[in-house]
């Protein structure tokens, strides 16, 4: 690399040793590093699970809808009243969990395991819409209205079904109910029944608490052998399936019009629902309270059920309740749809260029001084990670509870706006969030369920 000149020997010059540097090319350089990358280590991140997916929790802990007390010991001795952070649930870290969702202060997961559950509920089982819960030891308290932990929900079984026919397909849950849809098409319904919302006759003063029905359907007395159930959706005591040939099933509360059957009475058994949607394809269901969103394969939105803001209809005489499908007039102009999502005031559309549209009352993510507007208004994609670094961030699907709403972006962040009473928007506090808000979660967010109270985010690893 180096050569030394001495210089003593010269006459007239004094002693001196000069360091000449030998001049590389650059295509020299380049040959020289490349002899070290061998001694180069390569690192490989360790992850803490094999596991695909990880689930994230937060919002309102006192009735176990999280799942982070591992045992009433500990619960006594370190109250959480509310989780204001995302906080990765160790039940994930010990099972495949496929699917989630979220009812009034209880969860439900879809689990994939080795012993054959393939249902695990944790929170308020009040009305044992995680169904029938004993005691597994002496030290766990005489009432399993409350479940701190991931529990199996035992899903019953004819002769001859296997674990993979009782994989979850699809499921949603309600105020105080749980649909179920398994692989092989059988549909389970538990919990409260008061207004027909499990699908089954209305039985008067029927007792919920420490019930172990659990109703089965078969999916060809649905919807016939031709046609199979691909999505379930449940509004707050109403519930509706969506089939592949786009045709959607309800039964339910009614009075609000949100059976969309064309009346306002309660039902006890899923009925074909017809209207404007009749002869359309309808690929998604939306309802989060008791306003319906839907929309067909063209990207058109249709609704019915509660319109009291003029979520539905914004004509000055419009009706506050619809009881049958209407395409909608107010999302003509916002483009091709391609999500949808109704709250209990509002509602959200997600176009095909990844704007999202707000309207109806509520907080809708345009500041502290708008809370109503009759038409949609959509939100600037800055809001939604989008920047000179990173100008190809688009939303890809959206979401809401009953007062509050989120947006899943393509680099697989969540971003949250609404009412934050109990900490569930997951922003480190519970003041009310009014602009769309990052939440801190360490993974890719795949599905978000949207509580009341809490919410649930399945997600996967960043590396």
């Amino acid at each position: 690399m180096f050569k030394m000149l001495n210089l003593k020997m010269l006459p007239g010059v004094k002693t001196a040793t000069v360091r000449l540097s030998r001049q590389y090319t650059s295509k020299a350089k380049r040959s020289v590093l490349l002899q070290d990358q061998s001694k180069i280590k390569n690192y490989e991140p360790k992850t803490s699970d094999a596991h695909t997916n990880r689930v994230y929790v937060w919002g309102f802990q006192e009735t176990g809808a999280l799942g982070l007390q591992t045992n009433v010991k500990k619960a006594k001795e370190r109250y959480t009243e509310m989780v204001h952070h995302p906080t990765r649930l160790q039940f994930s870290n010990n099972n495949e969990i496929t699917d989630v969702t979220a009812g009034y202060g209880f969860t439900v997961y879809a689990v994939k395991r080795s012993d054959g559950q393939t249902l695990f509920g944790s929170g308020l089982n009040t009305d044992s819409q995680l169904g029938f819960q004993v005691k597994g030891d002496k030290k766990d308290p005489p009432n399993l209205d409350v479940i701190i932990y991931p529990t199996a929900i035992q899903l019953p079984r004819e002769q001859g079904e296997t674990d993979e026919d009782m994989q979850v397909r699809c499921m949603s849950a309600g105020r105080a109910h749980l649909v179920v849809v398994t692989q092989n098409g059988t549909v389970f319904t538990m919990g409260h029944n008061a207004y027909g919302q499990c699908a089954r006759s209305i039985i008067e003063d029927e007792a919920y608490t420490g019930s172990s029905l659990i109703h089965r359907i078969a999916q060809t007395d649905i919807c016939g052998a031709e046609d199979e159930i691909v999505a379930v959706e449940c509004g707050q005591d109403h519930t509706m399936l969506l089939t592949k040939l786009g045709r959607v099933y309800s039964c339910g509360w009614g009075a609000d019009g949100q059976t969309g059957q064309g009346n306002y009475y309660s039902a006890g058994q899923l009925t074909l629902v017809g209207g404007d949607i009749e002869k359309e394809r309808i690929v998604r269901i939306a309802c989060a309270s008791d306003c319906v969103l839907a929309l067909n394969e063209q990207g058109e939105v249709f609704g019915w059920g509660n319109s009291e803001y003029g979520q539905l209809d914004d004509s000055p005489d419009a009706a506050p309740q619809i009881c049958t499908p209407r395409a909608l007039q107010l999302t003509r102009g916002i483009g091709k749809v391609k999500d949808v999502a109704a709250g209990g005031s509002f509602c959200m559309a997600l176009n095909d260029q990844g704007l999202v549209y707000t309207w109806g009352y509520g907080i809708l993510g345009f500041g502290p001084f708008v809370e109503q507007t009759s038409k949609p208004q959509h939100l600037l994609p800055p809001l939604f990670g989008r920047n000179d670094f990173s100008n190809a961030t688009t939303v890809v699907s959206i979401g809401c509870g009953v007062f509050h709403m989120g947006a899943i972006n393509s680099d697989g962040d969540l971003f949250m706006w609404g009412k934050n009473r109990f900490g569930h928007l997951g922003v480190g506090h519970k003041k009310d969030q009014y602009f769309p808000f990052k939440a801190a979660i360490n993974g890719k967010v795949l599905k978000v369920a949207y509580g009341v109270d809490h919410t649930i985010a399945l997600c996967r690893p960043h590396l």
